[in-house]
């Protein structure tokens, strides 16, 4: 082959020929960005070749990059993002899963069909694929009493006992909820509860505050499911139960972006819903909502002390809810709500 010389590269740029050294580079390897621990290391290893998993330092990362790849993270082909990120945020954001990922979504149970859609009304397309499904529980150092007390729901987290030594949600929306269940805001008796509980916090951290328990500044401390099952594993100090009344659902989601080109792997997706991994993803608190009956035979080969977390009674499971987005209206009156509770 003749040597490329500076004349003949110049030659060939003017005439569009550097097309043909371009098309000698590699292709950009399709990218999923995730933020750190929001997706099991036993699945994310088992992502294909052709994709590269991206972790990044925070959720606002993720949706950078789900926006065209400002701040720490380059573009995205697909991201992980929790419900409340993923709700949101305007959704033409992200594209329609496709017709390739609908016999997936078909195997699910109906639960998770108003999130694929992102909370859209029946019939709007499907934009999240719901690969988890976890509650907000009570985790509890040596405190059997609370937990034999469960059935008095979230009304227990105003025991004396806990003034102090109760670390809560960092979220106004979620500590709210817990307390209001499916009541309304404008309930007569919302705002002296709150404004109890929040004289009862010690902290309000559900990533960091599990250190003020296991230090045992704490008693207890309200976290996601999933968190509390793999700590159970591991401290036969702690207990943890979803009280009577339920919970927000709390969602994992991968969701493409509007820009992205490139399609879910399937085969990857599938490997969640199905033995041998999902007997995996289950031991570590990870749970795909899959059809109850699927579930529950190898919910059963776990421990007894996490089974109802993973997967709680149907009649418990029933009162868990969604949080949609709030109105503006919603929105001052929850703020309202939440500043006149402050503890003077």
């Amino acid at each position: 082959m003749a040597t490329l010389t500076r004349r003949r590269l110049l030659a060939l740029s003017a005439g569009g020929g550097l097309a043909f050294l371009a098309g000698c580079r590699p292709a950009r390897r399709a990218t999923l960005v995730c933020s750190a621990g929001s997706i099991p290391q036993s699945w994310a290893s088992k992502l294909p070749g052709p994709w590269a998993l991206r972790s990044v330092a925070s959720p606002e990362a993720v949706m950078a990059a789900a926006t065209g790849g400002e701040g720490d993270a380059g573009p995205a082909d697909l991201v992980m993002l929790g419900d409340g990120w993923a709700t949101t945020t305007p959704a033409d954001r992200f594209a329609p899963l496709g017709s390739s990922v609908q016999p997936l979504l078909d195997r699910l149970a109906p639960l998770a069909g108003p999130i694929s859609r992102l909370l859209a009304p029946v019939g709007a397309p499907a934009r999240a694929f719901p690969w988890a499904l976890g509650t907000w529980v009570l985790l509890v150092r040596r405190r059997p009493d609370l937990i034999a007390r469960a059935s008095e729901g979230w009304s227990l987290l105003l025991d004396p006992s806990l003034r102090g030594r109760l670390v809560l949600p960092s979220s106004p929306r979620v500590v709210i909820s817990l307390l209001a269940g499916s009541a309304p805001l404008s309930d007569p008796t919302l705002p002296d509860r709150l404004r109890q509980l929040r004289r009862q916090a010690l902290a309000f951290d559900d990533r960091d505050g599990l250190n003020l328990l296991l230090a045992a500044d704490a008693d207890a401390v309200v976290l996601p499911s999933q968190r509390a099952v793999s700590l159970l594993r591991r401290d036969p100090r702690l207990q943890a139960v979803l009280p009577a009344g339920g919970s927000p659902l709390i969602w994992n989601l991968l969701l493409r972006p509007a820009a992205s080109t490139q399609a879910p792997p399937i085969d990857w997706l599938a490997k969640a819903l199905q033995p041998p991994l999902l007997s995996r993803l289950l031991a570590e608190g990870w749970l795909p909502p899959l059809p109850r009956a699927d579930l529950e035979p190898l919910v059963r080969q776990q421990p007894g002390s996490i089974r109802s977390l993973l997967l709680p009674p149907q009649a418990l499971l029933d009162q868990c809810r969604n949080l949609a987005p709030l109105t503006e209206v919603e929105r001052l009156e929850a703020q309202a709500l939440w500043d006149g509770a402050a503890p003077g």
